[in-house]
């Protein structure tokens, strides 16, 4: 049986590696701060932290905590995109494949695990609480899992918002994870609603 093609393989047809680089490339010449979750992750480690950057595109997050002193592990679907994390970070271990066999993959356990860049709401259809189990299972006991992604059109590339916090807070109980914090942005402004979440919710 044929692999479900991902809402961002469909939106993307796989080939935007070299355009996304360019354009968080510029992002940053310009001044632009394109860390904010690579630091609120680091907030959260402890020094010398494993990391597992799930849905890791271009291995901007990764690469970022790998200079600040964690060892991280990438895993992305997107052949162009993990091109050119190859190309930028030879150093760090990029795996290509589908979320949902992440745990076939070898690569141990993590002290947290990241979804960012509206990779819940970017997976194949029907595959989300599948994902997320995958996910808790790589988590260290008080391991944590951060995931921000949208929550309406205006946060989305897409014509819809397939997700919304309380499936996600659901799958995320199903796999044995607690929601500790939730805010709106990536510096951690409080969520009081709206069209972005960035959720933390650990492994007890």
């Amino acid at each position: 049986m044929d692999q479900q093609r991902s809402r961002w393989d469909e939106i993307t047809g796989g080939d935007h590696g070299a355009r996304y680089a360019a354009r968080f490339a510029d992002l940053a010449e310009s001044g632009a701060d394109v860390h904010g979750e690579a630091r609120f992750c680091a907030a959260r480690l402890a020094p010398g932290s494993r990391v597992l950057d799930a849905g890791c595109g271009t291995g901007r997050v990764a690469a970022k905590l790998v200079d600040e002193g964690h060892t991280c592990v990438g895993v992305d679907s997107d052949a162009s995109m993990l091109a050119e994390a190859r190309r930028a970070r030879p150093d760090i271990d990029w795996y290509e494949a589908d979320l949902v066999n992440v745990t076939g993959l070898d690569v141990g356990a993590f002290d947290m695990v990241i979804a960012a860049g509206n990779v819940v709401p970017l997976l194949a259809e029907g595959t989300e609480s599948t994902v997320i189990t995958g996910l808790a299972e790589l988590l260290r006991p008080g391991g944590v899992l951060v995931s921000g992604f949208g929550l309406d059109t205006q946060h989305l590339p897409l014509s819809f918002a397939p997700t919304t916090l309380d499936e996600y807070d659901t799958w995320c109980s199903r796999a044995g994870l607690v929601l500790r914090q939730r805010f709106a942005t990536w510096d951690a402004d409080p969520y009081e609603g709206g069209g972005y979440a960035v959720s933390v919710h650990t492994r007890p």
